[in-house]
């Protein structure tokens, strides 16, 4: 009697384990199951938005087909510049090669893409990167892209301020010859703020990690002095 109550409660006992284990089991795929759908979930949702983020934005006249940057010239060789207005080495490249740029692009040797990157956001407490970059898109719309950021350069504030206010940057377009209501109703409105986001985000899908980054006809230059960017355009025209 004894021996059969001991065989039926160990019996008992491998039951209720095998059932702890079908439970454990059915937990443990449900979990993974609901993991799953998460991820997909997450991925088509970041897909929707990622792509819905990078349609949202209007570019400014004379911006390359992609949107990715401003164009002026019409020369046979392409300089891309990735500069951000808050760079103190884009100033300085600026100062140092600007005018030999202008020079190539007088002469018919090139033309210009510039792309207004917002990387340095982080050193101001405004994202002047970004808000510089923006008014940049409005100045391009009143026809004065290249004189306005060769003026922001001028004017470039240090890094770990506030950056130059919205009146500031309207005071610098009306030097340049941009109407000041206009200019300044694109400014306060952010109307060219979506653009500088795939602006920067286009830049860093392309592998540019710093500024200024220079190419031409699609190759990094090392070399961004007068000479080292004279050479490299005569180059790449023969």
């Amino acid at each position: 009697m004894s021996s059969r109550k001991g065989q039926k409660d160990a019996a008992r006992v491998v039951r209720q384990q095998l059932a702890r284990e079908r439970r454990r089991k059915r937990t443990l795929w449900t979990s993974l199951a609901a993991v799953a759908v998460l991820v997909i979930a997450g991925g088509i949702g970041w897909a929707f938005w990622s792509s819905q983020r990078s349609d949202n934005f209007t570019p400014p006249p004379g911006a390359v087909g992609a949107g990715t940057g401003v164009v002026y010239g019409a020369g046979p060789v392409t300089i891309e510049l990735y500069e951000d207005f808050l760079c103190p080495a884009c100033a300085q490249f600026q100062q140092a090669s600007g005018a030999t740029i202008n020079q190539l692009v007088a002469e018919g040797k090139a033309r210009v893409v510039f792309h207004p990157v917002a990387y340095l956001n982080r050193f101001s407490t405004t994202s002047y990167s970004t808000r510089s970059a923006a008014a940049s898109g409005c100045a391009a719309q009143g026809g004065k892209f290249r004189e306005y950021a060769e003026a922001l350069f001028q004017r470039q504030p240090p890094e770990g301020g506030a950056g130059l206010s919205n009146a500031e940057l309207v005071d610098i377009a009306a030097g340049v010859g941009l109407d000041r209501n206009d200019f300044g109703s694109c400014v306060s409105d952010g109307t060219y703020e979506p653009w500088t986001e795939h602006v920067t985000e286009a830049a860093s899908k392309a592998g540019v990690t710093g500024t200024p980054t220079v190419k031409i006809d699609g190759k990094e230059v090392a070399d961004r002095s007068p000479a080292g960017i004279t050479a490299a355009v005569e180059a790449a025209g023969r």
